[in-house]
């Protein structure tokens, strides 16, 4: 008779092993977390630098007052949605923003501000840019304005007005604007919108706000085939050149009344 033989149960592994490697483990988290912290207090993990490109109606100093984004902050403690949430709120005119880091250090801030349409000669001087989306801003001094966009006179009191007016502008190409030099407040009885506008080439040119962007193909072709004079865009178009015009203001104000008288009583019909 053959007895089997039982194997002998595995040792349970040396209480010094485990210690050791429990040691190793906590160790190696102190060291992470010593480094983390060292990073953080170090001068690497600090905006050392700041770029903003593309602003015209802000200067960086104020962008960087408003949104807190200046060389000594944290480089990862500022995110992209709070600088922008920052700045649009102080500065209507900006459109968007977009931020762009590069380690170590260094933060580019792009700015997209709405575009001007138009500038307008304030009663003290000043001169503001009118925006595509309505607002009205005083450029900054150090900041050089090229005025190639029509200005706007007499819109004292018609804020909400000259906020269509440049919305209307807005939709029209630039290079259907590039003749018109003046923009003004024009109202009549028929037409509380009216403008009326003067060109570089020397016309005269009355329609309203809202009928601009449809009425301004119609513009370009008598302007390049015709002698200067005055243009009506309203209900109807027509065309008189400045020699048939009445020489006598109250002349030509008493026909501006019997055309908008003719025109409202077309309408009612």
């Amino acid at each position: 008779m053959h007895l089997r033989s039982i194997p002998p149960l595995p040792g349970k592994p040396p209480k010094k092993k485990r210690a050791a490697a429990k040691l190793i483990c906590l160790l190696s988290i102190l060291c992470i977390v010593l480094l983390v912290v060292l990073f953080f207090r170090s001068p690497i993990s600090k905006v050392t630098e700041v770029r903003w490109i593309g602003e015209h109606f802000v200067t960086k100093a104020e962008l960087g007052e408003v949104s807190g984004l200046k060389p000594g902050e944290p480089f990862f403690g500022t995110s992209e949605a709070t600088v922008s949430a920052r700045i649009q709120d102080k500065f209507p005119y900006v459109k968007s923003v977009k931020m762009v880091k590069h380690f170590p250090g260094v933060v580019e801030v792009y700015v997209h501000e709405y575009a001007a349409v138009a500038y307008e000669l304030s009663a003290d001087g000043q001169i503001l840019a009118c925006l595509e989306n309505g607002t009205v801003v005083k450029p900054s001094a150090e900041l050089k304005t090229v005025m190639e966009k029509p200005v706007l006179t007499k819109w004292d009191g018609q804020a909400e007005m000259r906020g269509q007016l440049s919305q209307q502008l807005a939709k029209i190409p630039k290079g259907l604007l590039a003749d018109i030099s003046e923009i003004s407040f024009y109202p009549s009885p028929s037409y509380p919108d009216r403008i009326k506008m003067y060109t570089r080439s020397g016309f005269e040119v009355v329609t309203t706000v809202t009928a601009l962007p449809d009425k301004i193909t119609y513009l370009s072709g008598v302007v390049e085939t015709q002698e200067p004079g005055r243009i009506t865009m309203l209900k109807a178009d027509s065309y008189i050149p400045y020699s048939s015009l009445p020489e006598e203001p109250d002349e030509i104000g008493a026909v501006e009344e019997q055309t908008d008288a003719n025109e409202q009583e077309v309408e009612k019909k």
